[in-house]
């Protein structure tokens, strides 16, 4: 047999977490074969680390680059700097990393510099709008350009590969690692945020609203936020919005919605705590990318305030609807949701294209088959 395969796992986000904590257990669970080491940038500082928690991951390095304020130019340089040198130090034989964060981008590159191969788990997925996700379009374009092995969370998205002539031996179809951690997640003895209590889950029909996305910033956010603010008016509503740290969410959420009765605005969710609200809730708000792939998997409809998506599995499985970032349309889509029981049974008896809880095997078994045999 060869010697052990080092697999340098690299973490930025919460996301990332989420999604690639199926993976690190999976990885564990082949000592003899794999050496696994885990990398966390801090990107995301204050949200991930009770999420490292929660799934029992420890950083072999901490690279904290997170500062106050920071721009996407400060996390790249940042990251690109202290990231070079682990993996000068370390010459793994593979990095993995998740999604279409910065971080990940960044340490594609920095990979791709020192020649050191790298697997993207999430690959595929596409808006071909290169400002519709800012500026996570483009990071998972380029990504792909680099990557070495491509983890495609679903058929849509190993086409999106294949149409840009990604050898086919290269793709693997894996579901996505957000389901296992799902049913982890399940498993796990259910510490719930107390402010989720005064919600009444009962008598309301609860709307969960997450929006953050950089391009709604501005005018775009403002709509959104205004048109929350309508849907509280509505009767037998209650809305609520665990809100992102970015100030530029923070300061027009509060100017705009702090103070309505039924406007519950919260810090942001420990895992256990969203799931549950997840689980819970009426239907789903959000301009979110990974929410899109959640609510399907508890049978929630989502209306995703975006122009484009790079989920379309969700839209054409009818479990999720773009409804745009505009005030009016925002307020259509969900009076139709409220008021309509065939509206709400088509979207939520929908059947998840998004896996089936076994992506992390799927993956590392691929590794293995690459390095192994």
């Amino acid at each position: 047999m060869k010697k052990k395969i080092k697999v340098m796992t690299i973490l930025g986000t919460r996301p990332e977490v989420v999604k690639l904590a199926p993976v690190v257990h999976e990885l564990a669970r082949h000592k003899k074969q794999i050496k696994s080491l885990i990398v966390l940038t801090g990107q995301h500082r204050k949200m991930v680390d009770q999420f490292l928690q929660l799934f029992k991951i420890k950083p072999d390095y901490d690279l904290n680059i997170m500062i106050k304020n920071q721009t996407l130019i400060d996390v790249s340089s940042r990251c690109l700097d202290r990231l070079s040198k682990v993996l000068e130090k370390e010459r793994p034989d593979l990095i993995l990393v998740e999604g279409d964060t910065t971080t990940a981008f960044i340490a594609s590159l920095a990979a791709f510099y020192l020649k050191i191969p790298m697997g993207h788990v999430e690959a595929g997925l596409r808006t071909f709008d290169k400002h519709r996700p800012f500026p996570e379009e483009i990071n998972r374009q380029m990504m792909t350009l680099i990557a070495d092995m491509h983890f495609a969370p679903t058929k849509k998205a190993k086409q999106n590969l294949l149409n840009e002539q990604i050898n086919p031996k290269k793709i693997f179809l894996t579901g996505n690692p957000v389901i296992d951690a799902l049913h982890y997640v399940a498993k796990q003895k259910k510490l719930i945020n107390p402010e989720l209590k005064k919600i009444d889950f009962k008598n309301k029909k609860v709307i969960l609203v997450t929006a953050h996305r950089r391009e709604s910033f501005g005018q775009p956010f403002n709509q959104i936020c205004q048109a929350i603010k309508q849907i509280a008016a509505l009767p037998d509503v209650e809305i609520v919005y665990p809100v992102h740290l970015n100030p530029n969410v923070q300061i027009v959420v509060n100017e705009m919605l702090k103070g309505l009765e039924n406007v519950h605005l919260l810090k942001p969710l420990d895992y256990q705590s969203f799931v549950y609200l997840l689980k819970h809730c009426f239907f789903v708000l959000s301009d979110s990318g990974g929410v899109q792939e959640e609510a399907p998997a508890f049978n929630k409809p989502i209306l995703v305030m975006r122009e484009v998506t790079e989920r379309q599995e969700g839209i054409e499985a009818g479990v999720a609807k773009l409804v745009g970032m505009d005030t009016a349309n925002i307020l259509k889509q969900v009076k139709l949701l409220l008021n309509s029981v065939s509206a709400y049974q088509s979207m939520s008896k929908s059947a998840s294209p998004y896996g089936d809880g076994s992506a992390a095997k799927r993956i590392v078994q691929a590794i293995l088959k690459q390095y192994l045999l």
